[in-house]
């Protein structure tokens, strides 16, 4: 077995310690807590390399190894050995349970006169380490998918208007085989992000162990070195695909090597050398991409591997890959809201039932472009088929049983009787929007929210309020706040026969005052 190679200050002090000092091997040994047969070794190098002491001051740390030791990759010595193929050792060094130790097992049954086991491993770890950085790290194969999305947008012409709007780049990188997937997306929002991991694992032909995001708030809603916390629906998607979600450490951007040089890679590409050109749409974008990755990953080879990222896919990472799940992920965003006395909660314009005992307590809605779910307490209590921003109500008949309307004390009767202790505008109008409901409870938010504007407004504004809004047809809240917010009620108008009828229900005909 070779001896071991140690720094040049120690070779210095062991030069200085038995020429200088007359020092035995074995003293030196124990002072600078080394081998003696390295002692041994050393000073026969020195030797045989014509070097005597001291040594010139134009000898530097470097020159002295190159004389004692020589290249990284050769053997110094009378005898030379068959040299192995360091690349494809490499590549099967990435392999899942592969060892230095068998591969060297492999190469001393082809070489039997090869080199030992010590100065295989030396001269492989020499040869790895002048690879590049995002090579230098060891990623199993199958393992992890870094995916990230690039700094720089790609500028997009509207060909009516002349708009510019930028694309942004989403780019997802293999760790062993660095096989890279890169699209174009209009945002950076969860929908965009997510369906483009779905596209990734297409493109990639199975899903990895790991997902690793950069600390983006559309991944992670709050980083921490220890407990990060994952954005939900991104959870559930990796749950989907039987996956994990692994974020790099916050301002640690070697976590996420491989993605930060797919990213310089596609924006080189797209932003450098098609500085030029002008994108008229996504789908011109993503053509661009798609002629740069073929490029990438299929026809040129990794330099020192000699292989492309394509033969690396399907030789480490492919057989170690996950299956893609039967049916694509559907995404499902969650929020929490509160529910209403009028035991509905609103989501995006629209307002759904659940059952009226949770009246005006807190329940999670998982929405998806077709269903809302809402959940109280981790359990299921409501699903209803997704409707538009309209304003209206979704009501299921088994939510509203007659007790509901006793509950925390709001009744159409008291209702009625404090919007009467403001005016008999207030009062009508008030008649008017629990009468136009198909169920009057889904009238109480819109009535309480108008009775309560007359603690900042005051009654008499409030009632003048509610004439005006019978006079233009207002059944809302929110026209009420409007006219008082613009002073509209403090402006003359006349009554027409509508709001006179409302008012003077047992008089017949129209009646007109100034």
């Amino acid at each position: 077995m070779p001896a071991e190679r140690v720094a040049m200050r120690q070779v210095r002090e062991v030069v200085r310690l038995a020429l200088a000092s007359g020092i035995s091997g074995r003293e030196i040994a124990r002072r600078l807590g080394i081998a003696p047969s390295t002692v041994r070794e050393t000073l026969r190098r020195f030797r045989a390399a014509g070097l005597s002491w001291p040594l010139a001051d134009s000898i530097t740390e470097e020159a002295l190894a190159h004389q004692l030791y020589g290249a990284a990759g050769s053997k110094q010595g009378h005898r030379r050995h068959a040299e192995p193929d360091w690349a494809a050792i490499h590549r099967e060094f990435k392999r899942k349970h592969v060892t230095l130790s068998i591969l060297w097992e492999e190469y001393i049954e082809r070489h039997p006169d090869g080199y030992r086991y010590s100065r295989f491993c030396d001269l492989y770890r020499g040869w790895a380490g002048r690879l590049s950085v995002t090579m230098r790290q060891s990623h199993a194969g199958g393992d992890k998918l870094f995916v990230d999305y690039a700094g720089d947008g790609v500028p997009v012409v509207d060909r009516l208007t002349g708009e510019i709007r930028s694309a942004q780049i989403f780019v997802a990188v293999m760790g062993a085989s660095s096989f890279t997937y890169a699209e174009a997306t209009w945002t950076q929002g969860l929908a965009d992000w997510i369906a483009a991991h779905a596209r990734a694992f297409a493109a990639i032909g199975g899903v990895p162990r790991l997902i690793v995001p950069d600390n983006t708030k559309v991944a992670v809603i709050k980083a921490c070195l220890y407990d990060p916390q994952i954005n939900r629906s991104y959870a559930e998607m990796a749950a989907h695909y039987d996956t994990a979600i692994l974020p790099a450490r916050p301002r640690r951007p070697r976590d996420k090597a491989k993605v930060e040089q797919g990213v310089l890679l596609v924006e080189r590409w797209l932003l450098g050398r098609l500085r030029h050109r002008t994108f008229f749409s996504l789908a011109e974008v993503n053509a661009a991409i798609g002629a740069f990755l073929t490029r990438l990953n299929e026809e040129r080879p990794i330099r020192r591997l000699g292989v492309t990222r394509r033969q690396l896919l399907e030789e480490l990472d492919r057989p170690a890959l996950k299956p893609l799940s039967a049916e694509p992920y559907a995404l499902a965003e969650w929020r929490v809201r509160r529910v209403g006395i009028d035991y509905h909660v609103e989501v995006d314009g629209h307002y759904y039932s659940v059952p009226y005992n949770l009246a005006r307590s807190e329940v999670e809605a998982r929405i998806t472009a077709r269903t809302v779910e809402l959940f109280a307490k981790g359990a299921r209590v409501a699903v209803h088929a997704r409707m538009s921003g309209n304003h209206r109500h979704t009501t299921v008949a088994e939510h509203m049983p007659s007790s509901h309307r006793r509950h925390a004390g709001w009744t159409i009767e008291r209702i009625r009787a404090d919007a009467a202790a403001v005016g008999p505008a207030a009062a009508a109008l008030c008649d008017l929007i629990l009468e136009h409901k198909p169920h009057p409870e889904q009238g109480f938010r819109a009535c309480l929210g108008i009775l309560r504007l007359a603690k900042p407004f005051g009654a008499a504004r409030l009632e003048a309020a509610a004439e005006r809004a019978i006079d233009i047809g207002a059944r809302t809240y929110g026209s009420v706040k409007s006219i008082l917010d613009h002073n509209l009620d403090r402006c003359p108008a006349h009554k027409p026969a509508e709001r006179a009828a409302v008012l003077h229900p047992n008089i017949r005909g129209p009646r007109y005052y100034n």
